[in-house]
């Protein structure tokens, strides 16, 4: 299922139900990428695991409609082209992160995260009954950490020795969504591509 198309200077992006064809392409971005992209990520390669785990965690992550569902997974597309996902992990109604990642690198500047950023986040309410999504992004991490404060303020930055998904203990900066937020993303975005 499609959940939205935006044009961009790039071409038109959206986000759609992630597909089991598209899984692939996301073990192939964790266990084929460069040791220096996922240091630079911060990522614990013990918690990743091997690209079999990849692979059974991404399919159970595929949106089967149940609303209880704790793992849903979206693709990134571009021009109809897979180029990232979204992956939402859900612990309870007030307790949710989301993952970003344009697994595509010659897409990386596109401006697709910004372009998209209401959009996904509509999509994480209108298919779960979450009421608060929860943003943990490390401090160094600048360019995501940019297109956030664009839409949503950071609440506080810690110190946190397990963070959700994948990542080694860090510096992060924490920021909350809650369901009531996502018509001013919409008038945020408007504001200044004048939508």
């Amino acid at each position: 299922m499609e959940h939205a198309r935006v044009k961009t200077p790039s071409g038109v992006a959206g986000i759609r139900d992630l597909q089991e064809s598209d899984i692939q392409n996301v073990v192939a971005y964790w266990h084929e990428s460069s040791a220096e992209h996922l240091d630079d990520l911060g990522i614990d390669r013990d918690r990743l695991g091997c690209p079999n785990s990849t692979y059974a965690r991404f399919h159970r992550a595929l949106r089967s409609g149940n609303p209880d569902q704790p793992n849903i997974a979206f693709a990134i597309t571009l021009d109809d082209e897979f180029v990232g996902y979204t992956l939402l992990n859900r612990y309870d109604p007030q307790i949710n992160y989301s993952h970003w990642h344009i697994t595509n690198v010659r897409r990386r500047a596109a401006g697709l995260s910004t372009a998209l950023y209401p959009h996904r986040i509509k999509t994480y309410f209108e298919t779960t009954p979450m009421a608060r999504l929860i943003h943990q992004t490390r401090t160094r991490n600048v360019g995501v950490n940019r297109m956030l404060d664009k839409y949503v303020p950071v609440a506080e930055t810690a110190s946190i020795e397990r963070p959700d998904g994948v990542a080694r203990p860090g510096a992060f900066h924490i920021r909350y969504v809650l369901r009531a937020d996502v018509p001013r993303l919409f008038e945020i975005a408007a504001g200044w591509t004048g939508a």
